[in-house]
């Protein structure tokens, strides 16, 4: 059976039936319920609750999928950043050297010209997502640095990502973030949001924004496969039902950069400052003994700091970009600066927006 890129709304038994098939499971769909669950700005997902016709040990009882956004606006940014097609690619080539814990992909299948595409997944249920307005435990932001780690070193260093144009920041990856859009969205995050942007967050802002390729200078170093928008709302982890203990998943955004950006992008955003503050250093110890016992190179102390704190540079530019390009929503916008604002913490901490000067 030919499996067909649809709307989740038009899925039915037999095209689920026919994407089990591509996973490698004979099972006859006979009926389903789907609803939709997540928190995505960029892509919708669903889960998919299945019944089958006959007894099916080896067949899964729900499925998640993940489809193009339904709101025009995010629909739109996640074309012209190349995020769909990027994901997709992931779970075709990529995932399987990884390291890191991410779902089994059944089905991933994008149309080239018009970028719908459907990713089906296995539900990682009991596990939950995390929330980036919660934040995270230390426990969990440990659990998170290990699978971080797994990552980057299964990807040290590697070249060969540089042939792979869908990869950002590779070779011949086009670059839509150009500086001039950066100050535009900049100036209209300020006009939208007014007082609601600190003082302190407007010097960082216009820092940025206006020197743009300072902020790249601090990205140089050794490189490896980064997700870059990593952040709770991209994990999964275990409750005390079950499930895996964290999970990555959203694979629209990454990129062939700096290791620890990652981890400074995550910090930033998902521990209260003053957790962070008081654990800072043993966090990043543990993730750089995580990297040496996954066989990751040379990692120089002062190179980690710089790109932890480009990290966080990064995780500002995130906020106020994507606040500005998706689907404006209450809970989006409070996530926003959630991320805006750790951000400004982490980086007054480090005296680094003395490194624009």
């Amino acid at each position: 059976m030919t499996i067909d890129i649809r709307d989740w709304k038009a899925i039915d038994a037999a095209w689920l039936t026919g994407a089990l098939a591509a996973g490698g499971v004979a099972a006859a769909v006979s009926g389903f319920t789907a609803r939709k669950v997540g928190t995505g700005q960029i892509g919708d997902c669903v889960r998919f609750n299945l019944t089958y016709a006959h007894d099916a040990p080896d067949a899964p009882r729900t499925l998640v999928g993940k489809f193009p956004a339904e709101g025009a606006e995010s629909r739109a940014t996640g074309i012209a950043l190349g995020n769909y097609h990027r994901e997709i690619r992931f779970y075709q080539v990529l995932q399987s050297r990884a390291r890191i814990a991410t779902p089994r992909c059944w089905l991933a299948e994008i149309d080239e010209a018009s970028h719908d595409f459907v990713l089906i997944m296995s539900d990682l249920a009991p596990a939950e997502q995390g929330d980036q307005l919660a934040g995270v435990s230390l426990d969990q932001a440990r659990l998170v640095l290990d699978e971080a780690a797994k990552l980057h070193a299964a990807f040290w260093n590697d070249d060969a990502l540089d042939s792979y144009a869908w990869v950002n920041g590779t070779r011949d990856a086009p670059n839509p973030v150009q500086p001039e859009l950066v100050a535009g969205l900049w100036a209209a995050f300020k006009a939208r949001y007014g007082d609601r942007v600190t003082i302190a967050a407007q010097r960082i802002g216009d820092a940025m924004s206006s020197q743009l390729h300072k902020y790249d200078a601090l990205r140089q170093g050794p490189r490896c496969l980064v997700h870059c928008d990593f952040r709770p709302d991209n994990m999964l982890f275990a409750t005390d039902a079950g499930g895996a203990p964290a999970t990555v998943v959203d694979w629209q955004s990454f990129g062939y950069g700096p290791a620890a950006s990652d981890i400074g992008y995550f910090i930033a955003g998902a521990l209260d400052p003053a957790v962070r503050r008081a654990h800072e250093q043993d966090l990043l110890a543990g993730y750089i003994a995580a990297l040496e016992r996954e066989g990751a190179g040379a990692y120089s102390a002062d190179v980690v700091k710089r790109h932890y704190v480009a990290g966080a540079f990064q995780h500002f530019l995130t906020a106020f970009f994507a606040a500005m390009v998706v689907t404006q929503t209450p809970r989006g916008d409070d996530m926003f600066f959630k991320m805006l604002n750790g951000a400004v913490d982490l980086i007054a901490d480090h005296n680094a927006l003395d490194w624009f000067d």
